[in-house]
């Protein structure tokens, strides 16, 4: 997500990444970058103004959905991937850690029937336990080090409902061996624990960043099993 930046952008988060991490507060980078951006886009490395592509294909290839659903965007940046589930009659929490990210939601899209909140990944709050029918989690894991890793991925499999849709867009690395960052990419043990926490995987697409680069990304969608329509 930075090498297609500016250098002296992606050297930027790389800095306030390392600082935070320093302070042993790894993801408090984010505000800091989005403060610092004062309303200009370019300078979020990951804002296109629109939603997600590889969201929006997934999307296209699984309408409709029943009106009403429960959908958590998760590090929802400046939310255009919630206003797109939003059109599609989600019911939509969207959050991000950052105060200034909220809040420029908010401004860009003032008549949103999302509900935008302030909420941090590493301290989901205890009502979204099982309580989304549909998360969606797009690169925030692999933007958190290695330390918090098991943490990030227990919350995300938390707020999973029963029979609940996670999908995920995330990159990936070949070994376990811990990747200079960020980002740090995701390994098939770091993975395989949603899997281990109850979600079950349906779909594994692997995917190119872009044409320039070999960076290897995947989509992952899983569901949590509904234990009770197997019980007797």
């Amino acid at each position: 997500m930075f090498e297609q930046q500016p250098e002296d952008l992606r050297l930027y988060v790389q800095q306030l990444a390392t600082e935070a991490i320093q302070k042993s507060e790894p993801s408090s980078w984010f505000e800091v970058l989005y403060a610092s951006a004062k309303g200009d886009t370019t300078q979020i490395p990951w804002a296109k103004l629109a939603p997600h592509p590889y969201l929006q294909d997934w999307l296209s290839t699984h309408e409709p959905f029943a009106s009403g659903q429960k959908a958590l965007i998760i590090g929802c940046g400046l939310g255009d991937d919630a206003e797109a589930l939003a059109k599609l009659g989600f019911q939509v929490t969207a959050f991000d850690i950052s105060p200034t990210a909220v809040a420029w939601c908010q401004e860009r899209f003032p008549d949103s029937t999302v509900n935008y909140v302030i909420a941090d990944l590493l301290a989901i709050p205890s009502q979204w336990h099982l309580a989304f029918d549909f998360v969606f989690e797009c690169r925030n894991i692999q933007a958190l080090p290695l330390s918090v890793r098991s943490s990030v991925i227990s919350s995300i499999a938390s707020v999973v409902a029963l029979s609940g849709i996670l999908l995920i867009i995330t990159r990936i690395r070949e070994t376990e061996n811990e990747p200079s960052g960020p980002p740090w990419p995701l390994s098939n043990s770091e993975l395989a624990q949603f899997e281990k926490l109850g979600l079950h995987q349906v779909e594994h697409i692997l995917l190119l960043e872009s044409e320039q680069t070999d960076v290897k990304q995947v989509r992952i969608e899983y569901q949590r099993r509904n234990l009770a329509k197997y019980s007797t």
